[in-house]
């Protein structure tokens, strides 16, 4: 039986806690870890008053590093017989046991991390990192939030946050964590295109579409922000630009079998039937090959009204289908763009590891 971690007593966080198992697609930014030569670390400030304790510790690091968790697990624990207090061996642990997927001890090794050390900012990131992929978001914003209290410029902290945040349907929050996120990072594809789906949600169809475009700048090959800026042009009377844009997402995944529906539509309520026939025959054949025959029926019946105006070049008044809302509202999409990495973090005042990050249309994790 599993325990509730406790997010009012953030920082008891030593107490036995229970995590909520349910998979989440998320794109998170894994644990932090800076990778410093190893040398430097004792000759620029000793990790530990005991020198068994730091040479075992050095030893942990070189191993993390080499991708021989075993070796440095042991080394760890033998650095922290010598030494309990050292927290960033505890940390260590925590990301060792994050990349293995044993999460509830993985959660131990960090909540231990920050009972040695309150102001350790990375430990709090990993901890809500641990809960976040165990599904308990409430306390992975938590936590987050606290990672930022000591350490503002965490952008992976700050884009997870909004995730998190979104995630549990707080959309303005979301919005603003996400924004904060573009402010530290603005190389960051998946925090615009998140916050283009938020505010997509929230009816903020103008600022959604600079979001969109601002996604597809840094990343081209994002065939979903196409699909869904082209639906949101649609609804705004822009159907030749979400004719260009439909195209645009079949080029970079060309079974994508909404793009190819609301092509369809598109083109119908342009009055090329012909075109418009064409893409919904192959938006019906990928919806068959997904198994999705509610939306396969939906395109037949489409098809023999199409049948019925052959020969015509426009659609009569109330005969106009529209775009798939399944479309035009975006779903959360698969880590991608997330800040979801495989690789744990670390202080970047410690030799720790690599920093990596990950993204989803369920947001881009």
């Amino acid at each position: 039986m599993s325990k509730k971690f406790d997010c009012s007593q953030c920082f008891d966080l030593f107490s036995q806690v229970t995590l909520l198992c349910s998979s989440v697609l998320l794109v998170l930014t894994a644990p932090t870890i800076t990778n410093l030569p190893g040398s430097k670390l004792l000759a620029e400030s000793a990790i530990s008053q005991d020198l068994e304790a730091a040479s075992f510790y050095q030893q942990g690091v070189t191993r993390y590093n080499r991708k021989d968790l075993q070796g440095a697990e042991y080394a760890f624990r033998q650095a922290l017989q010598q030494d309990p207090n050292l927290g960033p061996a505890r940390n260590y642990l925590g990301n060792i046991f994050m990349q293995q997927n044993r999460l509830d001890v993985a959660v131990q090794e960090y909540a231990e991390a920050i009972k040695i050390n309150p102001n350790f900012s990375e430990p709090y990131y990993n901890l809500g990192f641990a809960l976040h992929r165990q599904g308990d978001k409430e306390a992975a914003i938590t936590v987050y939030k606290q990672a930022l209290v000591i350490d503002p410029t965490m952008k992976a902290a700050q884009y997870n946050l909004g995730l998190a945040l979104y995630e549990q349907g707080q959309l303005e929050e979301a919005i603003a964590a996400y924004q904060q996120a573009i402010n530290l990072d603005s190389s960051n594809a998946n925090a615009y295109f998140n916050l283009a789906i938020a505010l997509q949600q929230q009816g903020q169809i103008e600022p959604a579409i600079v979001a969109y475009r601002q996604a597809l700048e840094l990343d081209p090959k994002n065939a979903t922000a196409y699909s869904n800026l082209g639906s949101l042009m649609a609804t705004q009377g822009q159907s030749s630009e979400a004719i260009t844009v439909y195209l645009q997402a079949i080029r970079q995944n060309p079974k994508n079998a909404s793009a190819y529906y609301n092509l369809g539509v598109t083109l119908y309520n342009q009055g090329d039937i012909k075109k418009a026939s064409a893409a919904l025959k192959r938006a019906r054949k990928e919806y068959r090959e997904q198994g999705n025959i509610e939306q396969v029926e939906k395109i037949e019946q489409l098809m023999q009204q199409i049948a019925q105006k052959r020969g015509q070049q426009q659609p009569q008044v109330g005969q106009t289908p529209t775009p798939a809302s399944n479309v035009v509202t975006p779903k959360p999409q698969t880590p991608n763009q997330l800040e979801a990495s495989q690789e744990p973090v670390t202080p970047s005042d410690m030799p720790v590891s690599i920093e990596q990050q990950s993204t989803s249309t369920s947001p881009r994790q």
